[in-house]
C-alpha cells in the first residue's frame, strides 16, 4: 500500500535491534484518515473470509483493527493487557513476548466477546516474529473459535514471522513488507 509506504519513508525511524518507530502515526499520535485507508484495504484484501468478529492486541493494533471492523461492519475485540475488575473470572488467556517492551505480555479476552463457532480475522500493527499474533491465534483456538485470516500493518519479513503462521492455512496480508532495515536505511520487498 503506497500510502502507507510513503508515510513510512517520511516518518518512521529505525531504532536499531529490529525496531521500526511509527508513533507519530500508528501508535502513540493516530492518523485517522491513513487508518482508514488501511481499514478499506483490509475489508477489500478479506472481503470472501466471512468472518464473525476481529481480534487484535491492545494498544497498537486497535487503530487499524477498528478501521478494518468499520469498512467490514463487524466488531472489534482487543486482548487486554491487564485484567479489569468487570471482566469475568473465567477469561481466556495467554502471554507473548513484546519486542518493544522487552518483556512477555498477558492477553486477555473475555468469553462473552470470543464465543465458540465464531469466525475470527486477526489484524494487528506488525508482524516480525509472528509472536503477537500467534498469541491471538491461541486465545481464538481456546475460545473454540475458527481463524479465518491474518492482517498485519507493516510486516518486517526479515524476522520470518510469516513462516511461523503460514501452518494455519489462512490468508496472510500485510499492507507494507519491509525486506531490510540496515543502517537506518528502510528497504520494503518488491
Amino acid at each position: 500500500m503506497q500510502l502507507l509506504q510513503d508515510r513510512i519513508l517520511k516518518e518512521g525511524k529505525y531504532l536499531n535491534n529490529g525496531i521500526l518507530r511509527v508513533d507519530s502515526f500508528i501508535n502513540h499520535q493516530v492518523d485517522p484518515e491513513l487508518m482508514d485507508a488501511c481499514g478499506a484495504e483490509f475489508a477489500r484484501s478479506f472481503a470472501n473470509c466471512k468472518a464473525d468478529r476481529i481480534l487484535t492486541a491492545e494498544i497498537s493494533g486497535i487503530a487499524p483493527a477498528l478501521m478494518a471492523g468499520k469498512h467490514l461492519s463487524l466488531p472489534v475485540v482487543y486482548a487486554r493487557k491487564h485484567k479489569p475488575v468487570t471482566m469475568p473470572d473465567q477469561v481466556y488467556f495467554t502471554v507473548a513476548p513484546s519486542h518493544t517492551k522487552g518483556h512477555m505480555v498477558d492477553l486477555i479476552v473475555s468469553p462473552d466477546y470470543l464465543p465458540r463457532g465464531q469466525k475470527v480475522l486477526i489484524i494487528d500493527d506488525f508482524l516480525a516474529s509472528g509472536s503477537t499474533i500467534l498469541g491471538l491465534v491461541r486465545l481464538v483456538q481456546a475460545a473454540g473459535a475458527e481463524l479465518v485470516g491474518i492482517g498485519a500493518l507493516i510486516e518486517k519479513s526479515f524476522e520470518g514471522g510469516r513462516k511461523n503462521l503460514e501452518s494455519f492455512g489462512v490468508p496472510i496480508v500485510s499492507l507494507v513488507r519491509i525486506d531490510s532495515m540496515e543502517d537506518g536505511k528502510i528497504i520494503f520487498c518488491d
